[in-house]
């Protein structure tokens, strides 16, 4: 059996896990991570996409949209900007979100602005194909 951590997923709205896992699989900026018991000490961006908590045989995933990571060797700390349960993503939510980063690309002044914006726009639709059914 893989040893444990504390996890804790917190966004603005609550606090939506706090337990001892075995794994956390984090949407870093930089690509996935994967986190286990002992990691080294690492503080991450994490980008729209899914965290998947490993626990007690089962995995449980929240839809994230964006936040910071806290990885110490005994817990790790995901703070979310907004954080639901997968089951719970709200289309309509999804698709305003889709629609802002349209427009906001639309609507950028400069190159740097424009990329970012392109970037969050992938992020979300990749998002979007990986948590709901066509």
């Amino acid at each position: 059996m893989a040893q444990s951590f504390k996890f804790d997923l917190v966004s603005p709205e609550r606090l939506l896990v706090s337990q001892d896992v075995e794994s956390v699989v984090i949407p870093g900026t930089e690509g996935e991570l994967t986190v286990m018991a002992t990691h080294a000490p690492t503080m991450t961006s994490i980008k729209p996409g899914v965290v998947a908590v490993a626990a007690d045989g089962k995995t449980e995933r929240y839809v994230v949209f964006g936040g910071f990571a806290d990885i110490l060797p005994d817990s790790c700390t995901v703070l979310a900007e907004s954080a639901v349960h997968v089951d719970d993503i709200n289309r309509e939510d999804l698709a305003r979100r889709i629609q802002d980063a349209r427009e906001d690309i639309e609507d950028a002044k400069d190159h740097e602005t424009r990329l970012r914006a392109e970037e969050f726009l992938h992020q979300l639709t990749t998002l979007e194909g990986a948590i709901l059914p066509a």
